[in-house]
């Protein structure tokens, strides 16, 4: 048996205990591992169902250009949904993502724009004004916009949340995942509930971003949002794929315990992920310790791969510089 190409790959990652950084808490809590997507991410679930629905509406025709802000994993994801079908890439990326993110994607071909973090989303300079103004530039172009195109959601609809409801064989009571455009915790919450309803969607912020205060209060406070560390969840907008109703919580995780969180992934379990992935277990079992029950199963997604931050937290020397060692 063999694929096709890689993107037939994508998919039916492995579901995986944790047992060391769990120590004292009640049930039994799962993490979903990405990495083991042929992009190394979460996103390469999303990317492939974006570029194949552009093409079903006839947006993406043979021989264009795909135009996409990203922190790097929903980039490696089009590539290589543009290697396997024969398009370009040009993505935009905020300077606080790591160089070697950056690389992997020239890597694989795509030509790379950086933009300064530190603007308004509006600012003509920002990752997301600079990506429009390409796809208004370039014919046959089309931009994807993973914050607000339903194909992000629908991707997880259709796989993620399946897969988990089958790994878990219909035993999982509660789903925790950190958010940013909110495809991957939304649409998989979306099909986990209609399963069983009571199940409880836990989703994880960082400090600096709108969520959780506009999920508790309804309210867009500006004064939440200011520049942090953590590359992959938060945001300074409200991205369409955010379904409120969908997340049950928020609870937010400060740079240095997401980072310490990470490492420890590694050295305890054996699962070398990233910044994010540290996020998401940090804040998901400050929520386990008081709410997990001796029967109850939680499963928290680990978006990505420790490849994407060797010249950050998995480099001591940038640690120290933070504080943080």
């Amino acid at each position: 048996m063999y694929l096709n190409n890689i993107i037939e790959a994508i998919g039916n990652t492995p579901l995986v205990k944790l047992n060391k950084v769990t120590d004292g808490i009640k049930g039994t809590v799962l993490a979903k591992v990405e990495y083991f997507n042929p992009g190394n991410s979460v996103k390469d679930r999303m990317a492939l169902k974006m570029v194949e629905d552009a093409e079903q509406a006839g947006l993406l025709k043979p021989g264009g250009t795909i135009i996409e802000g990203t922190s790097g994993n929903t980039g490696m994801g089009l590539a290589l949904a543009a290697i396997a079908k024969g398009y370009k890439c040009i993505f935009t990326m905020s300077d606080k993502q790591s160089k070697e993110k950056q690389d992997i994607l020239r890597a694989v071909g795509a030509e790379v724009i950086v933009c300064p973090t530190n603007v308004a989303p509006d600012d003509p300079r920002s990752y997301y004004s600079v990506a429009r103004k390409l796809n208004q530039e370039i014919p046959n172009s089309i931009y994807p916009n993973q914050y607000d195109n339903p194909s992000n959601s629908a991707a997880h609809y259709e796989t993620t949340g399946p897969e988990l409801w089958a790994q878990t064989e219909g035993k999982i009571t509660h789903y925790a995942c950190g958010v940013g455009t909110g495809g991957t915790i939304c649409g998989t919450a979306k099909y986990l509930k209609e399963q069983n309803p009571a199940i409880v969607t836990v989703g994880l912020d960082t400090y600096g971003s709108v969520f959780k205060k506009y999920k508790e209060t309804g309210i867009f406070d500006e004064n939440e949002i200011y520049p942090y560390k953590t590359e992959g969840i938060g945001e300074d907008i409200l991205p369409k794929n955010v379904n409120f109703d969908l997340i049950d919580l928020f609870i937010k995780v400060t740079d240095k315990d997401a980072a310490i969180m990470t490492r420890r992934l590694a050295k305890e379990e054996g699962l070398f992920v990233g910044w994010s992935c540290g996020s998401a277990v940090y804040g998901a079992l400050e929520y386990a310790k008081e709410h997990l029950k001796e029967d109850d199963t939680m499963v928290i997604v680990l978006p990505d791969h420790g490849t994407r931050y060797l010249g950050k937290i998995y480099n001591d020397d940038w640690m120290r510089e933070q504080g943080w060692l």
